[in-house]
């Protein structure tokens, strides 16, 4: 019964890591090149490789493995220091940016004489 209960508790903890790895190799994908290159990152094509052997090591491998454990720090290394200097430099998420309203003029938005 216990090890029924920890084989759970390590089937959940495979998914989140996988997710883990998962929201950042589609962050990466979303992110411009230059943005790398201007956060003085590495860049873009070595984190889309990381991140995605870090999702495939943690679907084929064991938690309790060693490799599953590098592409774990990985994907927080690059969730945590490379995504915030990513934001700083592009202003913003790489995906869902918000572009301005249609009312928005050259100068900020229209209000219309208001």
């Amino acid at each position: 019964m216990l090890m029924l209960g920890f084989a759970g508790f390590l089937g959940l903890l495979k998914i989140l890591l996988m997710a883990l790895a998962a929201f950042g190799l589609f962050d990466a994908a979303f992110r411009r090149e230059d943005a790398f290159r201007a956060a003085d990152k590495q860049n873009k094509v070595f984190w889309l490789i990381v991140l995605g052997l870090a999702l495939v090591v943690s679907y084929l491998f064991s938690i309790l493995s060693f490799l599953p454990v590098i592409g774990v720090i990985a994907s927080i290394v690059y969730i945590v220091d490379v995504r915030p200097a990513l934001k700083q430099v592009s202003g913003g998420s790489g995906w869902g940016r918000r572009r301005g309203s249609s009312s928005d003029g050259p100068y900020g938005p229209y209000n219309g004489g208001r």
